[in-house]
């Protein structure tokens, strides 16, 4: 399904909270802060509650590079806030003792399904160049492609930032039918890959190491105004 299993700026779960979810998130806007935690309540709060929350530690690509192979992470289910404290403090005594990070050897984010997809486009007769392969905005020439550059351009965007406050990707996953919701805010950059309304299963947050203690931080803030 070459061109079709993803859709950049798709209406997702917040549009039908806000007239504007694109502009509701702006340093300009007077009640961002409430719309923020209006977002995080629906999108995070929820499934922690329901312990179908996972977050994604991303790291290892710096400088500007982001070849695939060089993508790591470590998936954590959260449960509790305090958990979400654990996983920032593991990754930070890592850091400190200059140990290696955390990540997840068994499975690759990029690396792997991308090779695996190449080898199913080959085997099903398709020909594909060196530039093809290895040029991510040219993935979209095989099945399963678009999957993996969109994914790629989320990852890459949480490394090096982006200038869009927020952006909703409907996205097919293997997983299923998924709702993409990146935020790009000063209290912290994350995102949240949840089912589409209708769908099963967890719902995912990702976030570049760099970011734990900002999101910690503002997960935290938004749990003390939803008691006041």
């Amino acid at each position: 399904m070459p061109y079709s299993e993803a859709k950049e700026h798709a209406p997702g779960r917040l549009h039908d909270i806000f007239a504007e979810p694109y502009t509701a998130f702006g340093n300009e806007v007077i009640e961002r802060l409430l719309h923020l935690r209006v977002a995080i309540d629906a999108l995070i709060r929820q499934p922690m509650d329901e312990r179908r929350l996972w977050v994604r530690i991303i790291h290892g690509w710096e400088n500007g590079g982001f070849e695939p192979a060089d993508l790591e992470h470590s998936d954590h289910r959260i449960a509790s806030l305090d958990d979400f404290a654990s996983v920032t403090q593991r990754y930070q005594r890592a850091f400190e003792a200059q140990q290696p990070l955390p990540q997840d050897d068994a499975t690759s984010l990029l690396a792997q399904p991308l090779a695996e997809a190449i080898a199913r486009a080959e085997a099903q007769g398709q020909s594909l160049d060196e530039e093809t392969r290895n040029s991510p905005a040219r993935w979209p020439a095989f099945e399963q492609g678009l999957y993996l550059y969109t994914f790629f351009k989320v990852y890459h965007r949480l490394t090096y930032g982006e200038d869009d406050t927020y952006r909703s990707i409907f996205c097919e996953t293997p997983e299923g039918p998924r709702e993409i919701h990146e935020f790009h805010v000063e209290e912290g950059e994350f995102a949240v890959v949840a089912p589409t309304h209708g769908a099963s299963g967890d719902t995912l947050m990702v976030l570049h190491i760099s970011q734990l203690a900002p999101v910690l931080q503002l997960l935290e803030e938004c749990r003390l105004a939803a008691r006041r």
